[in-house]
């Protein structure tokens, strides 16, 4: 099959969307699968306000229908809400063909978290990009009933896997740091609650890995906690396996392909018991989910890593592409990619 894949969040943005379509695409193209991929870069940019590490193209409706038409895909699915998501939809809908879309972030919570919107607004924008969708791929139970909630109905579920070949436990040591060692993976933002974690009184070291714009304030303001700036592949799995507890403050993701690489390493987690962490975790013992962060943490410390590890083998990337294939609206033979007049 020839697919499309049109999205706002491409490298070199490093996050878990980016990772989750980078997998996909290799998991794809693995099974004898044609994927073109419409990106950022492919064109002019500008820098997110209050965000410059994500990339917003300018003007993009014209190249990206010569794209779409080059690639004669017989699938296409907008993975994102940006201007490239908008400009495909539009495209899509004028041209009659169906597509799919995904639901990868929690926008309006983002939103509301950097600019006081209320969720109502944020979700009413939502709400119009997906509605004529056929369907919009939602990674967990959870998400899937929340965004019912607010009117988005035609939904259908695509899972994430982890790479258990480079995320895995390592003998590896990389830190010369008081034990033990409570880290954290992701954005440096506002949305992902860091500070619930930063301000813990916790004994030994904390670490924090990624980059972002509340990287130079925290860094600050923390002056105790070692920030390594962003890690990747095996690097990256030596950072989580050579720690003692994944902490996961945030209370707005989706997902959070971040817990299936700690497991993967071995690496217990502590969350609150949000979505995303009810749906990896749930009351698997590979975890401790509580409002009490600190509790949770300290209570992971005592968790097998040889129980993580099992726990990550169950997720697959084959097994997510398997799903997304199931999810998507083919066109019929007569779809036709003539250029507008």
């Amino acid at each position: 099959m020839r697919i499309v894949i049109v999205t706002d969040a491409w490298a070199p943005q490093v996050n878990g969307v980016v990772r989750t379509l980078g997998a996909l695409v290799g998991e794809l193209q693995r099974t004898g699968h044609e994927v073109a991929t419409i990106t950022p870069q492919d064109f002019k940019t500008m820098p997110c306000p209050t965000y410059p590490e994500i990339r917003l193209s300018l003007f993009p409706r014209r190249k990206l229908a010569r794209l779409i038409e080059a690639a004669r895909p017989c699938a296409i699915h907008i993975a994102t809400e940006g201007p490239l998501g908008w400009a495909a939809r539009a495209y899509c809908l004028r041209k009659g063909l169906p597509f799919t879309t995904a639901y990868h972030t929690r926008f309006p919570e983002y939103v509301r978290a950097r600019f006081g919107i209320p969720l109502a607004v944020s979700y009413a924008l939502i709400r119009r990009f997906h509605a004529s969708a056929a369907t919009v791929m939602v990674a967990t139970e959870t998400v899937e009933r929340e965004i019912h909630t607010w009117g988005i109905t035609r939904t259908s579920r695509w899972t994430r896997g982890v790479d258990t070949d480079l995320f895995r436990p390592h003998p590896q040591q990389v830190y010369d740091l008081p034990r033990p060692i409570f880290l954290y993976v992701g954005r440096l933002a506002v949305e992902k609650n860091i500070e619930a974690f930063l301000s813990l009184d916790l004994p030994g070291s904390k670490v924090v890995v990624g980059d972002g714009p509340q990287r130079q304030d925290l860094e600050q303001k923390y002056p105790g906690v070692l920030f390594t700036g962003a890690k990747q592949g095996a690097d990256l799995a030596a950072h989580y396996a050579g720690a003692d507890v994944f902490v996961f403050p945030s209370r707005t993701d989706t997902f959070g392909l971040v817990l299936l690489e700690a497991l993967a390493c071995g690496l217990p987690v502590a969350a609150y018991p949000v979505p995303g962490p009810l749906d990896v975790i749930g009351n698997a013992e590979v975890g401790c989910l509580d409002e009490d962060l600190r509790q949770a943490a300290m209570k992971a410390l005592g968790i097998s890593r040889e129980a993580c590890r099992s726990y990550a083998d169950n997720f697959s990337w084959s097994a997510s592409a398997a799903q997304f294939l199931g999810n998507l609206s083919p066109f019929s033979a007569e779809a036709s990619f003539a250029p507008a007049a």
